[in-house]
């Protein structure tokens, strides 16, 4: 298998022979370049891994899906080749998300879904990644405001009355919406998908637990009042809640809450109300207020809270990297997380930044995958590649032609 010339050639390489490495020896005897069965053969010459019309590479195919509400101009920026697509435009976006390969445009009109062509399966002694093509999905019925979850099966879609819809994933790697299936009552915050089956928080202090299906299979007892914000991590779901969070994790079919208190009182306004942070991390980020993050380390329930100066955003990519902090100075500022202490920054970055720029529902964020930081400059026109285990350098300055209000990195 040949390596894949693109960005970030020095990080990259050792990488992409790790991921090479674990794939020849979990997979041993596969054929990994293959994108098809050939003609006539049996299901057993199928690769390991196979996916119908995707191709497997040797390394993440990390993309950045950017919108601008304004003029609905919606592109795909592909890392590794440098190469820009325009889609159809989306106008009126108050938010875009992702689950790691779809990009969630959130309308007044509905949610527009994305399939921004690149994924990783994680099969935890090895790692596959591939790239498709890029095309639009269509239109769920979920307005601004939904919450949308997904894991490899299943797409659950929480609107803002509480009432959740599941879609099936592998109709919409299809290219189709399918048939959604409604889950029964009305939950705070979202329903999100874990472990195949489906986490809620009906109000009535239990965490529901449905099958793919939708039907009730189990309760945990637990208590999460004014629940805002969620994560999934390899330690389980972390729910945000007013004390601080709720940890649902699976062990052997069997479902159970544990609470990570703030141990401190905090304020409505200081409280973690959405969590970031890089893909498979166990370490959680959020604002604390205008002028302090919250670190949350869920391996060892614990919460972190570091004094920062004006927070507009906010990542890290876990142990061992600093903590990610884009402040009012147009500037991003590293820290230490373990003392708090202010280690890194770039020169001022980003400019024109709007007064009360937390309120705004085009807030600049922080992407982070395993070896580098996103940063989009929407006054710019342009995104920050920033080496972030090397002093903040900026690796690369990427001009996408239009204004990236809204941004999200997928192929994770």
């Amino acid at each position: 298998m040949s390596l894949s010339v693109g960005r970030n050639v020095t990080a990259w390489a050792p990488a992409a022979l790790v991921a090479l490495g674990l794939l020849t020896a979990g997979c041993a005897g596969q054929d990994h370049n293959a994108t098809a069965p050939k003609a006539g053969s049996s299901p057993s010459a199928t690769p390991h891994g196979y996916v119908e019309g995707a191709k497997e590479a040797a390394e993440q195919q990390s993309r950045l899906l950017l919108n601008d509400p304004d003029t609905g101009d919606t592109r795909v920026l592909d890392l590794i080749t440098g190469k820009k697509q325009d889609v159809s435009r989306t106008t009126g976006a108050s938010g875009l998300t992702t689950d790691g390969r779809f990009g969630y445009l959130h309308t007044g009109s509905g949610t527009r879904v994305l399939d921004g062509g690149a994924w990783t399966v994680d099969h935890g002694d090895h790692v596959h990644y591939y790239r498709a093509a890029i095309r639009d999905v269509g239109r769920i019925p979920a307005r601004a405001g939904a919450h949308v979850r997904s894991d490899a099966a299943v797409t659950a879609v929480t609107g803002e009355d509480g009432r959740a819809t599941v879609y099936r994933r592998a109709e919409l790697e299809q290219g189709k919406i399918g048939t959604p299936r409604p889950l029964p009552g009305t939950h705070a915050g979202a329903v999100v998908p874990y472990e195949e089956h489906l986490l809620a928080l009906p109000g009535d202090g239990e965490v529901a637990v449905y099958d793919r299906e939708g039907g009730r299979s189990a309760s945990v007892e637990a208590t999460c009042e004014e629940p805002k914000g969620d994560a999934v991590t390899r330690r389980g779901v972390v729910f945000g809640c007013a004390d601080g969070a709720l940890l649902i994790r699976e062990d052997g079919g069997s479902f159970t809450a544990d609470k990570i208190p703030y141990g401190v009182g905090v304020s409505a306004k200081q409280r973690a109300s959405a969590f970031h942070h890089r893909a498979g991390s166990d370490t959680l980020t959020a604002s604390a207020g205008d002028r302090a993050v919250w670190v949350l380390d869920v391996t060892e329930r614990t919460w972190t809270r570091v004094k920062t100066g004006p927070v507009v955003a906010v990542n890290t990519a876990g142990e061992g990297s600093p903590l990610l902090v884009l402040q009012d100075d147009g500037a991003l500022h590293g820290y230490d997380i373990t003392t708090g202490r202010q280690v890194s920054k770039t020169k001022r970055l980003l400019t024109g930044l709007p007064e009360s720029l937390a309120d705004s529902a085009t807030t600049p964020v922080i992407e982070v995958d395993r070896s580098r930081a996103y940063l989009n400059d929407p006054a710019g026109r342009r995104v920050y590649e920033i080496d972030y285990n090397d002093n903040l350098r900026v690796a690369r300055t990427l001009d996408v032609g239009m204004k990236p209000a809204l941004m999200a990195e997928t192929g994770r």
